[in-house]
C-alpha cells in the first residue's frame, strides 16, 4: 500500500488545518468552567463546520454534506482529533443519519437530516443495558404498539451526552418471543418526552459523561419507527459500521506522545534509558496505528465495506495503546502524576490514565474484541 496522499488530499488536510487555525471561536480550547460553557462552544464549532457542509461531511450534498470519501473524512478526523477540537463526535452524523437515509421514510429525512447537517440537534445512543451491554442482543426496554403509539419501558445506560442530547437513538424489543437477534427495533425519540428520567453517572476521572435513562409508560408516535418493525438489529449492525478507522483514538495517542515528548526535552539529563526505550515504543505503536487506519479508510474507499477484521484489530490495539501511553506519563510526572493538581500538566495525563479504562470497555470490551477478531477474522474455533 501507498501510504502517501495525493495531491487533492494534501490540500484538503491544509485546508482543514487552517482553519482549525483560523475558523474557531476565541477561547475555543480553553478550560470551560460548567457543562453549559462547554456546550455552548461545541454547538458554536458545530454550526461553523456545518456552514462550510464539514460536520456531515460524508453525507451526500442532498443531506448536508459533500458527498466526501473514506480518506477524505479520516483526514479531516485525523486533524480535528489532534488537536482537541470539540463539537465533533457527533452519533448522529456517524450512525443516526445513515440509517436513517437507508431504510427511513421521505417524511423522517426531511424531519431528521437537516437538523442533523446544520448543527441544530444533538443525538444520544440507547443501546446498553445492564444486562446487555458486550451482548447487546439480550436488551429487554420493550417498545408495545399501541393506537397509533408505541409505549416503551425499561432502562439504558452508559448513555454519552444523554443529558444535553436533543433526539435519542433507540433500540428496544418489539417481540419479546422472537430470537434475541431478531424482535428488535430501532426508534428516534426526543430526550424531553415525559416518562424520561436522565440520571447522571460519573466516571472515575471524575467527569459526567455517561448517563442511565429510565423509561417509564413513555409515548412516541409510530411515525418515529425508523425502518421494518422487528428488523432494528440489522439497523445497528449497520449503523456501528459507519465510521470504524478508529483514528480519532490515533490520533489523541500521537498528540498524547508529542506532548509527553516535548515535557521531556525539557528535562533533559534526568529521563532514563528506560522511559527513552518506552517512549520509542509508544511512537512505533501511534505510527503502526495510523497505518491501520488508513489501510481501513483506503480499504472502505476501494470495496466500500470497511473491513471487520482489521476494524477491531485498530479498536482495541488503540484502546490498550492508549492506557500504556498515558501510565508511562503518570510515571514520569512521579508524584505530581498522582496528585494531579489543578494547572498542573500532569493533571491530563492522571485524567487520561483513569479515563482510559473505558477506552476498553466501550464499544466493545477488549475480551469480546480478541474473541471476534479470532472466530470471525482468524477462522479459529470457539472452543
Amino acid at each position: 500500500m501507498d501510504f502517501r496522499l495525493t495531491a487533492e488530499q494534501t490540500a484538503f488536510q491544509s485546508e482543514v488545518t487552517d482553519f482549525i487555525a483560523r475558523g474557531l471561536p476565541t477561547g475555543w480550547d480553553a478550560g470551560h468552567a460548567s457543562l453549559e460553557d462547554r456546550l455552548a462552544v461545541e454547538r458554536d464549532v458545530m454550526k461553523r463546520l456545518a456552514a462550510k457542509r464539514w460536520l456531515a461531511l460524508p453525507w451526500p450534498e442532498q443531506y448536508g454534506g459533500l458527498g466526501a470519501s473514506p480518506m477524505q473524512q479520516m483526514l479531516f478526523n485525523e486533524q480535528m482529533a489532534y488537536h482537541g477540537v470539540p463539537g465533533t463526535v457527533n452519533m448522529g452524523v456517524a450512525w443516526v443519519g445513515p440509517v436513517v437515509m437507508l431504510y427511513g421514510t421521505d417524511a423522517q429525512k426531511e424531519q431528521y437530516l437537516s437538523r442533523i447537517a446544520d448543527g441544530t440537534d444533538l443525538w444520544c445512543t440507547l443501546y446498553s443495558e445492564p444486562v446487555a451491554g458486550s451482548d447487546l442482543a439480550a436488551m429487554q426496554t420493550r417498545a408495545v404498539r399501541d393506537g397509533d403509539d408505541y409505549v416503551i419501558n425499561g432502562q439504558k445506560v452508559w448513555t454519552t451526552f444523554g443529558h444535553y442530547a436533543d433526539w435519542g437513538w433507540l433500540a428496544a424489543r418489539t417481540d419479546p418471543n422472537a430470537p434475541k437477534h431478531k424482535g428488535i427495533s430501532t426508534f428516534a425519540i426526543k430526550m424531553d418526552t415525559p416518562g424520561i428520567t436522565v440520571r447522571p453517572l460519573t466516571n472515575m476521572a471524575g467527569t459526567h459523561e455517561f448517563n442511565e435513562i429510565f423509561f417509564e409508560d413513555v409515548r412516541i408516535p409510530a411515525a418515529n419507527l425508523v425502518g421494518e418493525e422487528n428488523r432494528g438489529w440489522y439497523n445497528v449492525a449497520v449503523g456501528l459500521d459507519f465510521e470504524r478507522s478508529s483514528i480519532g483514538a490515533t490520533s489523541n495517542a500521537r498528540r498524547m506522545v508529542d506532548d509527553l515528548v516535548a515535557h521531556l526535552r525539557t528535562v533533559n539529563g534526568r529521563t532514563s534509558d528506560a522511559v527513552r526505550h518506552r517512549m520509542a515504543e509508544h511512537a512505533i505503536g501511534v505510527q503502526l496505528l495510523r497505518n491501520m487506519a488508513y489501510y481501513i479508510a483506503s480499504q472502505q474507499e476501494k470495496t466500500g465495506i470497511a473491513p471487520t477484521r482489521e476494524s477491531q484489530m485498530a479498536k482495541l490495539f488503540g484502546a490498550e495503546m492508549q492506557q500504556r501511553i498515558a501510565a508511562t506519563a503518570v510515571q514520569v510526572f512521579g508524584m505530581e502524576g498522582q496528585a494531579a493538581q489543578a494547572g498542573s500538566q500532569a493533571l491530563d495525563y492522571h485524567y487520561a490514565l483513569l479515563r482510559s479504562v473505558a477506552n476498553t470497555i466501550e464499544g466493545g470490551t477488549s475480551e469480546i474484541q480478541r474473541s471476534v477478531i479470532a472466530t470471525r477474522g482468524l477462522g479459529l474455533p470457539r472452543e
